[in-house]
């Protein structure tokens, strides 16, 4: 006979009973005071990644198990993970002198596989994504006669993570508009929107998922679950094919609306909270800040108050690199561009000029990437700081009316992913050119000073620039230079004081630059 369906009051005396602080903390709820200042709304940070195992899934993993019987535990757990909940099921079974075989995709970052081992956890990587690893463990688990502790569709373990919602309302007892809160399977939200419906109905739930692993918004727009035929693996924490069936129903009966955000928006959100916080959260733990900001925007709200739930904080510290060039684009505080630009004598300093009389507020060169293709035109790929969304539309139009082509990049996932890196190749046009390595100062006229003391017969055939945030910048130069005004190149650097390189002679430049 089928158990009847459990209720919100069920679920609410289940996380008022549940076992979670035996290894779990009470997190803080924090203001975000940048943050609820540029978006005119208070936002609450609920810090998970304060957890001992920096993730919220430590709390449903050993609610779980604490209920097991002795025997089972004498057994042993089995679970599937993308690392999180894997922490928790290590951590809870060391607590409670269990074995733990724990199945990871082979996507997970590595940060999460050292860590489930140092807490004791015995590790079979399997498949390229949870619900791959879902049904290895579940083989497993028949074959050693293991207790599956399941990462998020089981009453014990929602009621574990329920736990959060029944602090925030503890903490902050005043005007609370809207929980925001990231979706995998849906064990985070089943347990927050239980508690929060039981207790405070009028406060909205509003679930987060990234755009590419929507499984549980697509399954109750469909009325049924949907399997996804593939996830994206940058949240890898909420990178889930299928959502569970007791969470696609708490989900679908209590969540209050359900949204997407994207990559670049959930790096910027990274950066938001690092700022506030000086706390790095992984990309799961940063989709509930992302679509606050969306939110606000979209509904244009002013002195309102959202709680984010911080959900994890294991992130991978080579993922930095990607956060960090994404994250300036995500907020709109850079827009990228094609631009046009006259193979003519004075054409290039006369772009440099008007970047800096730019309509709006003082603007930086973030990137400037140009190999010479052309007799007549030189197209150039260029970062422009930028101060506020929609401006680099404003910029691309400028550009226009003073004679340069431009085409705004800023949304184009091909020039942000690839185009930009491969700016560069052999041409016939580069005839007696030198290439140099330069640091120049990050101060602002540092390049027209270059420019300036350029004879004018020279020209900038190669021109490669990133700012990296430190005080100085890289920059790779190809000059055409004839043999016979050598030393006049020579006084050119000498004069302009900027320490350098050459690399004419390397091998990778001639292998892969010079015709």
């Amino acid at each position: 006979m089928t158990k009847p369906a459990l209720t919100p009051a069920d679920y609410l005396k289940k996380i008022l009973t549940a076992r979670v602080y035996d290894v779990a903390v009470e997190s803080a709820l924090e203001l975000a005071p940048g943050l609820s200042a540029r978006l005119a709304n208070n936002v609450l940070l609920k810090r998970e990644d304060q957890q001992p195992v920096f993730s919220f899934k430590l709390r449903g993993a050993y609610n779980k198990m604490v209920h097991l019987s002795r025997e089972q535990l004498s057994q042993g757990v089995i679970c599937a993970s993308a690392g999180n909940h894997a922490q928790g099921v290590a951590l809870g079974a060391r607590k409670l002198g269990a074995r733990a075989v724990i199945v990871m995709p082979t996507t997970t970052p590595q940060l999460k596989i050292d860590a489930v081992r140092a807490l004791g956890g015995e590790v079979h990587l399997f498949g390229d994504s949870y619900s791959d690893a879902h049904g290895y463990a579940l083989e497993q688990q028949r074959l050693q006669g293991l207790t599956f502790v399941h990462p998020f569709d089981d009453p014990e373990v929602i009621a574990g993570q329920g736990t959060i919602a029944m602090e925030i309302l503890r903490q902050h007892q005043g005007r609370l508009d809207a929980v925001f809160v990231a979706i995998g399977g849906g064990g985070l939200i089943s347990g927050v929107a239980n508690y929060i419906k039981a207790v405070r109905p009028e406060i909205k739930v509003i679930g987060v998922q990234m755009s590419d692993s929507d499984a549980m918004m697509q399954s109750v727009e469909a009325r049924q679950r949907v399997t996804l035929d593939d996830v994206g693996l940058f949240s890898d924490g909420t990178a889930v094919k299928l959502v569970g069936e007791e969470t696609f129903r708490i989900a679908r009966d209590l969540v209050d609306e359900f949204m997407t955000v994207d990559t670049d928006s959930v790096c910027a959100a990274i950066k938001d909270v690092f700022v506030d916080t000086r706390s790095i959260v992984e990309p799961a733990g940063a989709l509930a800040v992302a679509a606050i900001k969306q939110y606000v925007a979209t509904h244009q709200t002013r002195g309102e108050t959202y709680a984010a739930i911080l959900c994890g904080a294991n992130m991978n510290f080579d993922r930095l690199r990607f956060v960090a060039e994404r994250a300036e684009v995500g907020e709109e505080r850079e827009a990228l561009l094609a631009v046009t630009i006259p193979e003519e004598r004075g054409s290039f300093r006369r772009f440099c000029e008007l970047v800096g009389d730019l309509p709006g507020a003082s603007r930086n060169v973030t990137e400037f990437n140009y190999r010479i293709s052309d007799a007549k035109a030189a197209h150039v790929f260029v970062g422009l700081t930028t101060s506020t969304r929609g401006e680099s539309r404003v910029i691309a139009e400028t550009f226009e009316s003073h004679g340069f082509g431009a085409i705004d990049l800023t949304h184009d996932e091909l020039a942000k992913e690839h185009i930009r890196h491969m700016v560069g190749g052999r041409t016939g046009l580069a005839h007696d050119e030198r290439l140099l390595r330069f640091v120049f100062p990050e101060r602002p006229g540092a390049l027209l000073k270059f420019l300036s003391l350029m004879q004018p017969n020279w020209n900038i055939s190669l021109f490669h620039y990133r700012n990296q945030g430190a005080d100085y910048g890289r920059i790779l130069v190809g000059l055409q230079v004839p043999a016979a005004e050598d030393t006049a190149f020579k006084a050119f650097l000498e004069t302009l004081g900027y320490p350098y390189i050459e690399e004419t002679d390397n091998p990778v430049y001639r292998l892969f630059l010079r015709n």
